[in-house]
C-alpha cells in the first residue's frame, strides 16, 4: 500500500521497487485533483531470486491533494479494514475454505514531502491512526532535492516527531516476544556495556554472539537489526525507471546538471534499503506481524461486538416442532 500526496513520485518509485510497469502514471497534462480519494489496487507476479511473488499494490490518487483534508484518511483506513473484514468473514464461514485468500495490507508505504522543515500536520494526525491498523514505512519523497545536510536533519527532526507524538512505525521493538527483548537487552549491557534505550548503535554485530546459545544469537541478530532499520528511517528514496550510462556500467537513476543520481548507489540515496526490507529481509515478518499483532487486534474488536449465544441454546439438533 503506497500512501502521500501527488506528484512525489509514488507511480516511479513502485516501478522501480518491483523493476517493472506496475504502475501506469497518468500523464500531468491529463491529471486532475479527484473529489474523493480514490483507491487503487493492482496485482503483480515478480521474481525475486528464482521465486515467484504475487503482490497487490495499492495506491491512494487524491490523498492529501484537496483545500480541505480534515479525516483525509478514513477511505485509507476503511480499505485496510475492509481486508480484515474479508478476512474475518472466511475464518467464521460455515464453510471455511482450506486456504484463506489473504488480501490485507501489510506494509504501507508513506511518502513524506522533502520540504526539509518537519512532518506536516496532516501527516502526523494521518501516521498516528495508520500505525494502529498496519505496518507502516515512511520515506523521504524526492530526497535528491536535499542536499545530505539538509536530509540529515530533516530525517532527524522527523525521528524526533515521531517520538514526541508516540508514532509506532515499523520495525517496532514492542511487536517482538517481551522475554525476547528482555533478555536480549540485559545480554547487550552485561556483554558489551551498551545503553538499554531504543536508539541503540550496535555497529560491531560480529562480534556480539561469540559465546551465547544459538537463540540467543539470533535474537541479538534480530535485535540488532530493527535498530539499525530505526536509526534509517525514514529512508530518503529516490525513483527511476530510466537506464543511463556511467563509466562502463548501465545504471538506473535520474540525471541532473551536475550528473546522475544512481537509484542504487547507497551513497546516493537508501532505495536499496527500502526494497531489500519490503522485499526480501523483512517480507515473512510484515506478515505475520500483520497477522499477529494488527489483524488479531482487529478480529478481537469485532468479535467483541457480537451478541453472546448461552451456551446451553447452541446444538446440533433441529428445534421441536412447536405444538
Amino acid at each position: 500500500h503506497f500512501a502521500g500526496s501527488s506528484g512525489l513520485g509514488k507511480s516511479t518509485l513502485v516501478n522501480t521497487i518491483f523493476k517493472s510497469k506496475v504502475s501506469r502514471r497518468q500523464p500531468e497534462e491529463d491529471y486532475h485533483t479527484p473529489a474523493t480519494i480514490e483507491i487503487k489496487t493492482i496485482s503483480h507476479v515478480i521474481e525475486e531470486r528464482g521465486i515467484l511473488l504475487k503482490l497487490s499494490v495499492t495506491d491512494t490518487p487524491g490523498f492529501g491533494d484537496q483545500v480541505d483534508n480534515t479525516n483525509c484518511w478514513q477511505p485509507i483506513m476503511r480499505h485496510i479494514n475492509e481486508q480484515y473484514e474479508k478476512y474475518l468473514n472466511e475464518e467464521i464461514s460455515i464453510k471455511r475454505r482450506k486456504r484463506i485468500p489473504d488480501t490485507r495490507v501489510h506494509c504501507c508505504i508513506y511518502f513524506i514531502p522533502p520540504s526539509g522543515h518537519s512532518l506536516r500536520a496532516v501527516d502526523i494526525e494521518v501516521l498516528k491512526r495508520l500505525v494502529e491498523i498496519v505496518n507502516v514505512v515512511p520515506v523521504i519523497a524526492k530526497s535528491d532535492s536535499l542536499t545530505l545536510e539538509e536530509r540529515a536533519a530533516f530525517k532527524a527532526r522527523i525521528q524526533q516527531q515521531l517520538l514526541e507524538h508516540k508514532i509506532r512505525v515499523y520495525p517496532d521493538l514492542e511487536n517482538l516476544d517481551s522475554d525476547d527483548e528482555i533478555e536480549v537487552q540485559r545480554n547487550l549491557k552485561v556483554k558489551v556495556s551498551l545503553p538499554a534505550s531504543r536508539h541503540v548503535y550496535l555497529w560491531h554485530s560480529e562480534h556480539l554472539v561469540i559465546g551465547f546459545s544459538l537463540n540467543s544469537s539470533r535474537k541479538i541478530e534480530e535485535l540488532y537489526a530493527v535498530h539499525i532499520t530505526q536509526e534509517r528511517l525514514p529512508f530518503a528514496v529516490v525513483g527511476s525507471s530510466t537506464s543511463h550510462q556511467v563509466g562502463n556500467k548501465t545504471v538506473l537513476g535520474r540525471k541532473s546538471g551536475w550528473g546522475v543520481i544512481e537509484v542504487e548507489n547507497e551513497a546516493h540515496c537508501e532505495f536499496n534499503h527500502l526494497r531489500n526490507m519490503v522485499i526480501r529481509t523483512n517480507l515473512q515478518d510484515l506478515k505475520e506481524v500483520t497477522a499477529q499483532v494488527h489483524y488479531e487486534l482487529y478480529r478481537h474488536k469485532r468479535l467483541e461486538t457480537l451478541k453472546k449465544v448461552p451456551l446451553d441454546s447452541v446444538g446440533s439438533a433441529p428445534n421441536s416442532p412447536g405444538y
